[in-house]
């Protein structure tokens, strides 16, 4: 005999996800911090998590919002839920299917639309509406993505915010989208292009020759150069510059070793005064061409395939 519609949800029984039985009963029926308690209970019945998605409490309803068990019926209500923290959670669980996810990336709230972004069940779909959207926000939280596809990467390049290629080219793993950004004409893009380890020893060497000391100075702090290029910097025109290589913990001693004469006397006082090991930054060196960490996917460190 089939059991009443109605009925599904009180059934009980040691099956979590069959029924609420007569306790999870009392419990819906309770305060809010019984409520709570039992939205927060691992052994929670999936049908009681349902009920409890349309609970009175915000509190309640996020605290269904945030497990990675809930099912997907308990969810998608909550991808609607007026209260804007229940959304964002609904957005960080990485449980939420695609279709959820599609409905919160065009969320009107800002922080619920920027939550998507960070979860990691976002596919290439999700991805394609953020690229699309005039939130600028959300393309840069797109642009720090790892697993960036060609398509979307090149459509950033050319991202009408500065803001945005900027944080592509501090993070994209792509030689081809490092490439074009180096004809960025924003000092800003290249500046990020500087600070990116994934850069190579042509890449580098090209940034070492930017008009824009920024770019030049920032270069030298974050990543180690070929000598022929820190020769360069260490006569550049710009007391930036030679400051960054007089502190860079990138830069060998006997190079920096020439600055301790430099007209600038801060500069020479700062290859002087230079202690390895005083505060600074890890020194990236540039990957070899064609090389491949061990165990490495295809263009990516690690088991990650994606670009």
């Amino acid at each position: 005999m089939m059991t009443p519609m109605g009925k599904q949800q009180d059934v009980g029984g040691t099956d979590r996800h069959s029924g609420s039985g007569a306790a999870a009963q009392d419990a819906t029926d309770g305060g809010v911090e019984a409520r709570l308690a039992l939205a927060q209970d691992p052994g929670t019945a999936h049908l009681t998590l349902i009920d409890l998605a349309a609970d009175p409490s915000p509190v309640v309803r996020r605290a269904v919002a945030t497990r990675a068990d809930a099912p997907a019926q308990a969810l998608r209500p909550l991808t609607r839920d007026h209260d804007r923290e229940v959304r964002e959670a609904v957005a960080r669980n990485p449980s939420t299917s695609i279709a959820n996810l599609l409905r919160l990336v065009k969320d009107a709230d800002r922080w619920v639309r920027w939550a998507v972004a960070g979860n990691p069940a976002c596919d290439e779909s999700v991805r394609r509406v953020m690229a699309q959207t005039a939130d600028k926000e959300l393309r840069g939280l797109l642009a720090e993505s790892r697993d960036l596809e060609p398509e979307l990467a090149a459509r950033l390049v050319a991202d009408v915010s500065p803001e945005v290629r900027e944080r592509l080219a501090i993070h994209t793993h792509d030689p081809e989208v490092i490439t074009a950004l180096l004809a960025d004409r924003t000092a800003r893009v290249r500046k990020g292009l500087a600070r990116n380890p994934r850069t190579t020893a042509a890449h580098r060497s090209a940034l070492a020759q930017d008009p824009v000391p920024d770019v030049r100075a920032a270069l030298v702090l974050a990543v180690a150069l070929d000598e022929a290029d820190l020769r360069l910097l260490v006569d550049d025109r710009s007391v930036q510059v030679r400051m960054a290589v007089a502190t860079s913990e990138a830069v060998p001693s006997h190079l920096r070793q020439v600055l301790v004469d430099d007209p600038d006397e801060m500069v020479a006082g700062a290859a002087r005064e230079f202690r390895p090991g005083a505060g600074a930054s890890p020194v990236v060196r540039a990957p070899r061409v064609g090389h491949r960490a061990a165990g490495a996917g295809r263009g990516r460190p690690g088991n990650n395939t994606g670009r």
